[in-house]
């Protein structure tokens, strides 16, 4: 009899404990789908003074930044529209040695060049031929580099431009190889549709095996909706290209944040917008949102980790207003407020080398606008997940 229900006892006791054990493994499942939104801690950074030249240009508007692991090289772009030096970019040595920046060595300078193969003109002289460079990225596959321009909405009295925004692939001397084609939506207009001026193709980056591109605008499509104000974000598009047919394929919306201060005196200048972007992981992107108002010298920087993996694809749709479709979604990593130092106007990041823990570096440039009232920045965060 003791048998028989010692023998009953454990039957029960394997049935209470068996859903508890399944029940284990499914949490153990979904706490690894949810688990927590990596970090970013700053470990190291430099300034490059407004007065440095390199091979008799001027060093400044580093608005793009890419990291070639095989060579620890970096490749920098200058927003120039040619009217300090003809448009370049820079190959650069970023010495961070036991986790500590010790400074930026510059290797060589390269200009830019077009489909005729001339150099891009002067903004000021012939804004039509001009580039405004905001982004760039390597690709060790083909050895080739890709770069965006911004291109202009101007329609004022004494100067109207409308010259579209571009991807450009092109060699590492500078030689244009061709484009990507562009979606109607990104072609400038002289009716409020399409791109705004000066919010345009920011960011640019590959996803890891370098099949796709991804690109984003950095304030909505006029069609698409308001700015950003103090009280709420407008909705902007991330776009993907396939890099080997240089075809969009997808687009999907994402939400920006409020302006984060406001400007002084109130109605001044003031934008949120996003200023560069890095393939992290599966369908997931980390994306800078820059806001500066007029008043603070200072921007607010914050990096967000997007996820695309349930966005809509609205390529073919016309606008985002009034629309039943997902937006990506998004969770900070960093309000660089946070940090208590002065940050400006970050607009470029890349992942670097590993650091001596093992963890990813991740370093961020800023453009200075060619302005002796802003600073060009080197900062250097450690992945932490």
């Amino acid at each position: 009899m003791q048998t028989a229900t010692h023998s009953f006892m454990r039957k029960l006791l394997f049935l209470v404990v068996l859903p508890a054990v399944l029940l284990s493994c499914s949490n153990l499942k979904q706490t690894a789908e949810n688990k927590p939104t990596p970090s970013l801690k700053l470990i190291s950074s430099i300034e490059i003074p407004f007065d440095k030249t390199f091979q008799n240009t001027k060093v400044g508007g580093l608005s793009g930044i890419d990291y070639d692991a095989k060579n620890d090289l970096y490749y920098l772009i200058s927003d120039d529209r040619s009217m300090f030096n003809d448009s370049r970019f820079y190959t650069a040595k970023i010495r961070l040695l036991e986790n500590k920046l010790e400074g930026i060595d510059f290797q060589n300078v390269t200009i830019l060049k077009n489909e005729t193969g001339k150099v891009y003109g002067n903004w000021n002289t012939s804004p039509t031929t001009s580039a405004d460079p905001e982004d760039i990225r390597f690709n060790p596959k083909t050895n080739t580099l890709v770069w965006s321009s911004e291109g202009a909405r101007v329609l004022t009295a004494d100067k109207e431009v409308l010259q579209n925004p571009s991807l450009n692939f092109m060699d590492l001397k500078g030689d244009f190889l061709g484009n990507i084609t562009l979606p109607e939506n990104l072609k400038m207009q002289k009716l409020e549709k399409g791109p705004r001026n000066n919010g345009t193709l920011e960011g640019i980056t590959f996803d890891k095996k370098y099949k796709n591109i991804y690109t984003n605008i950095e304030e909505p499509l006029f069609e698409d909706g308001d700015q950003a104000n103090t009280s709420k974000g407008g909705l902007i598009r991330l776009y993907q290209f396939d890099a080997k047919t240089k075809k969009n394929t997808a687009q999907y919306g994402y939400q920006l944040e409020p302006i984060a201060r406001e400007p002084n005196p109130k109605g001044a200048f003031g934008v949120n917008g996003i200023s560069a972007i890095q393939y992290y992981g599966k369908n997931q992107l980390l994306v800078v949102e820059r806001s500066y108002s007029t008043g603070t010298q200072a921007c607010t920087i914050k990096v967000f980790l997007c996820d695309l993996k349930k966005a809509t694809n609205v390529k073919n749709h016309k606008t985002l207003q009034n629309q039943k479709l997902e937006l990506a979604s998004k969770k900070l990593m960093l309000n660089m407020d946070d940090l208590g130092i002065f940050i400006d106007n970050i607009e470029g990041l890349t992942f670097g080398p590993k650091l001596a823990n093992g963890n990813p570096s991740i370093i961020f440039v800023s453009d200075n606008n060619f302005s002796d009232k802003q600073k060009t920045q080197i900062l250097v965060f450690e992945l932490v997940n």
